[in-house]
Order: C-alpha cells, then structure tokens, then sequence
C-alpha cells in the first residue's frame, strides 16, 4: 500500500503550514525511523513515551515494554488520558514531531492546537516482530504469538488506557512501512 489519506480532509493550504505533527502506529512499524527524517527534515523531536521514562527511572523501574504500558496507563488513570500530551505540549517548539501517541484523548488535546497532523505507520505483524527482535529492547516477547499478544493490551476499550487502534483510525494519513527504508523514506518525502 502506499501512502493514503484516511480520516481527516486537510486542505492544501494547510498541510503546507503543518508545524505539529504526531505520530502514532504499532510496534516495529517505523515510528522511529519516520521521526529521525523529520528530524533531518528540521522538526523538533518529542516522545509521550520519553515522559512515561521519566517517571520510570523517578521510581527506579527498567524501561521495558511492560513497564512502559503500565506507568503510561497509570497516568492516564491518575491524571487524565491526555496527561502525556499535555506535559509534551510544554516542551514543544515551533515545527515539532510528538511520538508515541497510543490514546484518542492525546490526539484531541494535540488537535486542539493549530496545523496538527497526525500520521499513522503500520505494518504487517510478523515484519514488525522481526524488526523488533533485531533492536534489542526490553520488549517483553520472544515469538510472535506472544508479541500480538503483548500488542492486543495496546488496543483496549479503557478510555484511560492504551486504545491504539482508535489511534490509527483517527490519523489524518496512513504509511504502511512494508519493505525497504528507502522505499519508506520515499514515502515520508511524498507525505510532506
């Protein structure tokens, strides 16, 4: 597939002016790899997961993928489903990338601001759980079976919770990132 526009209409005027834009997708997808060329492209870079390891190291915990759902949903319990959002909002500049958006909560905040766009990366499951494999993170599963399984507690109906699947559904527009990084960067050139 390439790269298509899915939910939001955006007029050309715009998407030429776009200064925030979010990224959201599945694991292994190539949410990283996107936010490194925007980076080379001149966007400031922001995780909502950068927070979520903040507050993990705060409290002595490893950045492994379990901790990193449970503290997030923590905080979404504690605060609000858009607290992350919110406290990534502070830091933003001018011209800025947010990453790791899981929640819908976090996208209606961010959508409340001016030339927001968020972009969805997918791929297909097995792909991402090569990828994965190869980048020696903490991520919590060794076959693929268990990593859907891992992957299904990112999709839940906790309004407070991960809900990834409403997430790429709200997108503005979809890459699915299914073959080389070359052809994936072309498509990220295409998107701007």
């Amino acid at each position: 597939m390439e790269l298509h526009q899915t939910n939001t209409p955006l007029a050309e005027e715009m998407k030429s002016r776009t200064q925030l834009l979010g990224l959201t997708g599945t694991n292994g997808a190539g949410k990283g790899a996107a936010a490194d060329f925007f980076q080379n492209n001149g966007f400031s870079f922001f995780s909502l997961s950068d927070v979520i390891r903040e507050e993990l190291k705060g409290d002595g915990l490893e950045p492994s993928r379990d901790n990193l759902i449970k503290k997030g949903n923590d905080l979404r319990q504690e605060f609000g489903p858009d607290i992350l959002a919110r406290r990534v909002l502070e830091r933003v500049a001018d011209k800025s990338v947010i990453d790791s958006i899981r929640n819908p909560e976090e996208i209606r905040f961010l959508r409340a601001r001016e030339n927001f766009v968020l972009l969805a990366i997918d791929a297909p499951a097995k792909l991402r759980f090569e990828r994965v494999s190869k980048r020696g993170r903490m991520e919590s599963a060794s076959t693929l079976e268990e990593f859907i399984e891992k992957e299904a507690e990112e999709k839940t109906q906790n309004r407070k919770g991960q809900q990834l699947h409403i997430c790429l559904e709200m997108a503005d527009w979809t890459i699915i990132n299914d073959s080389s990084l070359e052809s994936f960067h072309a498509k990220l050139e295409k998107f701007l």
